[in-house]
């Protein structure tokens, strides 16, 4: 069940309160369910997998052949689908429907979203370049990338040059995230610290593909809650 993934929108950062006075920041999400659309036979295709169908979309906006598809399926239309490849298609049926209860038992997950697009950026913004000197010649390029090509040979600037340019924009994954809370009533994931992306932004969330010994938050507070009982016992 955990091979499949769901889709979210970033609603903001806000901060968890802990009552050892520990303050964790924290990223919603907005979740949304995931229906299945069609499941993938081996035999058919070579391999298992999942379609979901992810959000709402106007059957106006969609392509002849889309409304087709949809319709074929019975099934209302959705403004995204996804394909996961899974060990097991038997756990799925065409028409069920996931939410944030996939995530009940777990601790971690990954997500993976668009970067704040930044336009066109200098070298010293986009790779933490040092610039060049304030002084002793330098006029007019102080925050110039210096020289890029090299002589006559090769003669060129090679490919993959760090230089200015387009920055931000770009899907980015991170992983290992503790889940600190799920409001299944309102759909909101609640994830530490932040992920990227502005407001808006489109995250896809699915369980975290290392296996890590990582505490959580909570699991960590009762631990010292725990250190602190035991030193009580030997006194008497």
């Amino acid at each position: 069940m955990n091979e499949i993934a769901l889709l979210g929108k970033k609603i903001g950062m806000t901060r968890e309160f802990y009552k050892t006075g520990q303050v964790v920041p924290v990223t919603v999400l907005k979740m949304e369910k995931a229906r299945v659309i069609q499941i993938i036979d081996k035999e058919k295709r070579g391999y298992k997998a999942v379609q979901l169908g992810y959000g709402k979309i106007k059957n106006s906006k969609l392509t002849k052949s889309m409304k087709g598809f949809f319709s074929k399926k019975n099934t209302e239309a959705k403004r995204k689908l996804k394909e996961y490849r899974v060990s097991n298609t038997e756990n799925f049926k065409e028409g069920n429907e996931f939410g944030l209860e996939i995530f009940k038992d777990i601790k971690f997950v990954d997500t993976r979203s668009k970067t704040i697009g930044k336009g066109f950026a200098g070298a010293m913004k986009r790779h933490n370049f040092g610039g060049l000197r304030a002084t002793h010649g330098v006029s007019v390029s102080h925050r110039s990338h210096g020289s890029t090509g090299q002589r006559q040979d090769p003669g060129k600037v090679f490919k993959g040059k760090k230089m200015a340019g387009h920055m931000g924009d770009k899907l980015r994954t991170m992983q290992n995230i503790e889940i600190i809370k799920a409001d299944l009533e309102n759909e909101l994931l609640y994830l530490k610290g932040s992920i990227p992306g502005s407001k808006n932004t489109e995250v896809l969330v699915k369980k975290s593909v290392k296996n890590i010994e990582k505490k959580t938050i909570l699991e960590k507070i009762k631990a010292t809650e725990e250190a602190k009982k035991t030193p009580d016992k030997k006194k008497k």
